[in-house]
């Protein structure tokens, strides 16, 4: 009887219950689009710092996974490194920033090198033979060539750290960086000549990371690097090791959990003035208050629900955006296992918003209310 009534009144008025559904759908999308941010984000970053093909990374005093890269780092410091055990290969970029974002970076390498650490990139558009053959060349990945508008193909002209840079090829992303140019010519325009921003090592075993990363931190030379495996790398980018995204994700979630209370408090606020008249025929035909609040409640419920399936399919649609959009500087990924936790906001918000509508139900006089116009 109760759901019956509940499903009968939605489909009386839907207009106002699609409103309701979209604006509670609306913080759920945010939320989803936030965490699946951060999550493609950190993905991103982890598929780079494998496809690098290194063991270990050194960075110079002072480097922080939230500020960026500076390039500081004496560049002799790679043939030091490269002569300790074990170590079969070391290499040495530069990075630079290139973007709004901080993690929109340009990196100066040695190709000769980097294809030797990495096994070189999965080349899309271009002629691997050529690959910095020129100045000014540079190679984009797929996702920086997909963003820019119109797309970047070889030949093409881009400006990044305010330089303009012909592109050479487009390549598969998932090693390093969305950008690749020169090392020495990146040195040359940074004026940060014979200077780079760390240092990867390849090992010949990587059975003995561990061993090398505690000789390298007892090297006098090296005190206050920053020595980490790629295994470590990895667990380090995480949103649970970045305080500000973390902070950033709380402030979402409350943000959506206050617009779900306002809308849905709202709209039931005005549904229980819209049947005024219907609450004091139900009270006189003996029904109880707590009849009376569970279909305000349960109207609420519906909403809720609503609004999840809603927020979940618009966070396809943020994602598709985001991809055609900036695909490179904020990849979206699809996090199912917040899709409990943001119906679980979404009902609580609504049930919240619900109750002092709902109060106000159950408060109705039926003679005063049968008499409402």
């Amino acid at each position: 009887m109760i759901l019956r009534l509940v499903w009968e009144n939605i489909r009386f008025r839907p207009l106002r219950t699609l409103l309701s559904i979209l604006l509670i759908g609306v913080p759920v999308m945010l939320i989803l689009t936030l965490v699946g941010v951060s999550e493609g984000f950190m993905d991103d970053s982890h598929r780079r710092a494998q496809g690098v093909g290194a063991d270990i990374f050194v960075w110079p005093p002072g480097h922080s996974f939230t500020s960026g890269n500076s390039v500081n780092l004496a560049e002799g410091a790679v043939g030091v490194l490269a002569k300790q055990p074990h170590v079969a290969q070391a290499e040495g970029v530069a990075t630079v920033s290139a973007g709004t974002m901080p993690w929109d970076t340009l990196t100066g390498i040695d190709y000769p090198a980097f294809k030797k650490m990495s096994g070189g990139f999965i080349v899309r558009e271009g002629d691997e033979s050529k690959l910095f053959s020129q100045p000014n060349d540079i190679v984009v990945t797929t996702s920086l060539a997909s963003q820019h508008r119109p797309s970047l193909h070889p030949g093409d002209k881009v400006t990044l750290d305010k330089h303009e840079w012909t592109v050479a090829a487009v390549v598969e992303p998932g090693i390093m960086s969305n950008a690749f140019v020169d090392l020495r010519q990146l040195q040359e325009l940074n004026g940060t000549p014979r200077k780079i921003s760390q240092v990867y090592l390849k090992l010949d075993d990587p059975a003995n990371v561990s061993a090398v990363i505690d000789e390298l931190e007892a090297l006098p030379a090296l005190e206050g690097y920053s020595i980490y495996s790629t295994k470590q790398v990895v667990e380090l980018m995480s949103t649970e090791n970045i305080p500000a995204i973390k902070v950033f994700v709380r402030v979402i979630i409350g943000i959506g959990i206050f617009t779900g209370l306002f809308v849905v408090s709202l709209s039931m606020y005005m549904a229980v003035l819209q049947r005024t008249r219907e609450i004091g025929i139900l009270k006189s035909l003996g029904a109880t208050k707590g009849f009376v609040m569970s279909l305000i409640l349960w109207e609420a419920v519906f909403m809720g629900f609503g609004g999840t399936i809603a927020g979940i399919a618009l966070s396809f649609g943020s994602r598709a955006a985001l991809k055609y959009f900036v695909a490179a500087s904020m990849p979206q990924a699809i996090v199912p296992i917040w899709w409990p936790i943001v119906c679980g906001i979404a009902l609580g918000s609504a049930l919240l918003g619900a109750l002092y509508p709902g109060i106000i139900a159950v408060r109705h006089d039926p003679i005063e209310a049968l008499a409402y116009e």
